[in-house]
């Protein structure tokens, strides 16, 4: 059996369920509520439909989310904290469209949020989020990649999109 095969170490799923826990269980659920009290607002442009958006985008962002940390422990034997990085670099599932799949998830579910809540200070809340997670992976997370996994990553970077999300293509 592969190493990667391997069943993964019990420290990277636990590791794995703390960190959802305390970062994006801050990122998602504490600040928005914060913002909002989770009371809703009048709808955005004066229409139901807005808020059926949102529950969409949150509909659709779990799975994603939970798929994205799943692949750190199962296939990268890791955590998506950088202090506990995966031993292998993680392209199935959700990596095979998107190099960043957790971020676009988490966006997608804070800007889900502001939609159902209508409260335009959490759109904004998103917006800020999303240039903080580019800042941090065009300046910390990539160049750690590309010096941990040298041309692999060089050749995910080649076929897969940063954020855009596209159909995969051919090795």
């Amino acid at each position: 059996m592969s190493e990667r095969a391997a069943k993964p170490p019990l420290w990277a799923l636990l590791g794995t369920i703390v960190f959802v826990v305390t970062v994006p269980g801050s990122v998602v659920v504490l600040v928005p509520y914060i913002l909002s009290g989770w009371r809703l607002g009048p709808p955005f442009l004066d229409t139901e439909l807005t808020r059926w958006l949102g529950v969409a985008l949150v509909v659709a962002a779990t799975p994603l989310f939970f798929s994205f940390v799943s692949r750190f422990v199962w296939e990268g034997h890791g955590t998506p904290a950088p202090v506990a990085p995966t031993r292998h670099l993680v392209v199935g599932g959700p990596f095979r469209w998107c190099r960043n799949p957790g971020y676009v998830a988490v966006v997608t579910l804070v800007a889900g949020q502001a939609l159902v809540f209508a409260r335009p200070v959490i759109l904004l809340y998103a917006a800020c989020l999303w240039l903080g997670f580019h800042l941090f992976v065009v300046f910390y997370e990539e160049p750690t990649l590309r010096r941990t996994f040298g041309a692999e990553f060089d050749e995910y970077c080649r076929r897969v999109p940063r954020w855009i999300p596209r159909a995969p293509r051919a090795e």
